[in-house]
């Protein structure tokens, strides 16, 4: 999380372009982050230009040598407000939009209809002034940046939108250990938070694959892919992606449960927060999807989307709301049988309701599942997390209580967890047992609870403590009475 220290700058920024006129969050979280990603570019090209003068190599910077003024270090220290401003519109914006190299690259697409629209110099060179202070050379603070500007959308979105907390998505791909050979897709994709943490955890767990050309081809153009039907949130998440490192992600305008979207067998792993309260007309669903469940929400047609995209094998890690796991329609019934009985269920993790917070007070659980459509599912592991680190109310302090690391912990030790009583935090429920209680997937359907036993006194001894406290009481009244009446 932020520092107050960063808070305070970020507030700061708002400040000032809400106070000078823009007052959509959108578009003012969109302009930060261009400004953001001039400045995480230059300071990436500083990096590299010092270990190549280090390593006496040569290296051809992104930059023009004789338009030392397109990068940061050199722009922030414009001094007139009106030149930094000419230039940003006329030299620095163009050339950001064409960065993507390829005319049909996700950045260059998606960066195409982008506008510049801070129209003051004066508040151009202000926020300048504040993002100058805002250091983008740590991966996890620039997330952190991330994650505290888009907090500043504080509703969802028409179609249930929210998005995920950074330490829950981290938690899932910790969960599911993204491998190079890995086709990854996140169908709902927003600022690209999923594609991003995964990718980081390549860079951290398998830096040798920069070191194959064919893996470390396939990282950069063809391991990473998402959809969305936000072309703000598309721009957003394609810079996010290119300030992560990787070059050409597969970012593309689409509503992934429609007629036009196609694909099949074609993903090995998705990590997913897909719209919960969207309800879609049959005309715009595909007819594949419908004919695995017949209905109009959209929590249940991403998750037979999911099987549907998903190869022989592949595994997926999402998020759905708890009415996903109890439903009683025969829709919520159907793709829970789908999943059971046809494919591999491995997990569901129980996540309390403040963890989306301020922006969602729903209550979710994460589902764990691979695809093998002949069967497989035999034990189920639950948890019921209780804590991720930071209080359940709309403030989100910091708090020692965190189950996180215990439930990476325990989900790759799953082995050791199969004598735990149903009284624990975590536990396995048979096939047969699930089944038995008609596909319910809810932890209290199976959870045992342990009540202390209290004795209380008899209602004679209370009665008896009552009587001689009034007696008390009445006796210093009158001692009082007495007393005033003497004086």
């Amino acid at each position: 999380m932020l520092t107050g220290e960063l808070k305070s700058k970020i507030d700061g920024i708002w400040t000032t372009l809400w106070t000078e006129g823009s007052t959509n969050p959108l578009t003012n979280i969109e302009q930060v982050t261009y400004l953001l990603f001039m400045k995480g570019l230059d300071e990436g090209e500083l990096a590299k230009e010092a270990d190549a003068e280090l390593l006496g190599l040569e290296y051809k910077s992104i930059f023009p040598k004789d338009k030392s003024y397109l990068r940061w270090h050199t722009f922030k220290n414009l001094g007139d407000a009106a030149d930094m401003y000419t230039i940003m519109i006329q030299e620095i914006f163009p050339f950001i939009k064409g960065l993507g190299g390829k005319e049909d690259s996700a950045f260059s697409v998606y960066m195409k209809d982008a506008i510049f629209q801070i129209n003051k110099p004066s508040t151009l060179q202000k926020v300048v002034a504040a993002i100058d202070g805002i250091s983008m050379e740590n991966r996890d603070t620039k997330g952190d940046v991330y994650e505290y500007l888009l907090s500043k959308l504080a509703t969802s979105g028409t179609n249930g939108q929210f998005r995920t907390p950074r330490h829950i998505i981290n938690m899932m791909v910790e969960m599911m250990k993204p491998t190079p050979e890995d086709i990854i897709i996140d169908p709902a994709m927003g600022s690209a938070g999923f594609l991003v943490s995964a990718s980081e955890y390549l860079r951290k767990n398998h830096a040798n694959l920069f070191l194959q050309a064919g893996l470390k081809e396939h990282y950069h153009n063809d391991m990473f892919f998402g959809n969305d039907m936000d072309s703000t949130m598309l721009r957003i998440g394609a810079m996010n992606m290119m300030l992560h490192g990787v070059d050409s992600p597969n970012i593309t305008y689409k509503d992934s449960l429609s007629q036009d979207n196609i694909e099949k067998d074609k993903y090995t792993l998705i990590l997913a927060n897909p719209p919960f309260k969207g309800s879609l007309d049959y005309e715009s669903v595909s007819n594949d999807l419908l004919t695995i469940a017949k209905t109009k929400k959209t929590e249940l047609l991403f998750l037979a989307l999911f099987l549907r995209v998903l190869k022989p094998g592949g595994r997926a890690a999402v998020i759905v709301p708890d009415g996903v796991l109890f439903g009683g329609s025969n829709a919520h019934k159907t793709i829970r049988k789908e999943i059971i009985d046809k494919n591999k269920l491995e997990a569901v993790i129980s996540v309390p309701s403040g963890v989306f917070k301020p922006y969602a007070g729903v209550s979710t659980a994460i589902l764990i599942f691979t695809k093998t459509s002949a069967g497989g599912t035999k034990n189920v592991w639950f948890y019921d997390m209780k804590a991720d680190g930071y209080s359940l109310d709309d403030k989100r302090n910091v708090i020692t209580a965190n189950d996180i690391p215990d439930i990476i912990e325990r989900f790759h030790k799953r082995e050791n967890e199969k004598d735990r009583k149903r009284n624990d935090q975590s536990f396995f429920v048979s096939l047969k047992e699930i089944q038995e209680q008609g596909y319910d997937l809810s932890i209290n359907k199976y959870k045992e609870i342990e009540y202390d036993e209290i004795e209380y006194e008899s209602p004679m001894e209370i009665l008896e403590k009552i009587l001689k406290t009034e007696y008390d009481i009445q006796n210093d009244l009158l001692a009082l009475k007495e007393g005033l009446l003497n004086e």
